[in-house]
């Protein structure tokens, strides 16, 4: 289950490493109904990054997959193709977005928007890294 405490663990692991890489990221983190349960906008982070971080998230929980295995499969022409049309626009086909798994059951995502799609991924994994189920 992914509570208060749980999400703002996870965050803190988030923030310490965009403050590591020094880059300003947002960093929000959902339950397994793709509810928020703790956000964090980091001083300097864009604007933008509060929604993409919660669409990653929201992306990740609800295809119970990461973000960045969605890239290559929703190009034109591959079997994904306008995913990110679906759901009203809260699809994100670009890394960042990372499910969190209790065993095999994921019970929640990590979204992060602020820097590059890898500096993205790098911060979630840190994240993900201290999920504790």
């Amino acid at each position: 289950m992914v509570n208060l405490s749980t999400a703002t663990a996870v965050v803190d692991a988030a923030v310490e490493e965009a403050e590591e890489i020094e880059v300003p990221m947002c960093i929000a983190v959902v339950d397994e109904g793709a509810n928020l349960v703790a956000f964090r906008r980091m001083d300097g982070a864009l604007l933008a990054s509060v929604d993409i971080a919660r669409g990653k998230a929201y992306t990740a929980v609800s295809l119970q997959m990461p973000t960045a295995d969605l890239a290559e499969v929703a190009q034109p022409g591959e079997s994904l193709f306008g995913i990110h049309t679906t759901n009203d626009g809260r699809i994100v086909v670009f890394g960042g977005g990372v499910p969190l798994r209790d065993g095999g059951t994921v019970v929640g995502a990590i979204g992060v928007s602020g820097g590059s799609v890898d500096e993205d991924v790098t911060v979630a994994e840190a994240g993900v890294a201290a999920f504790e189920p």
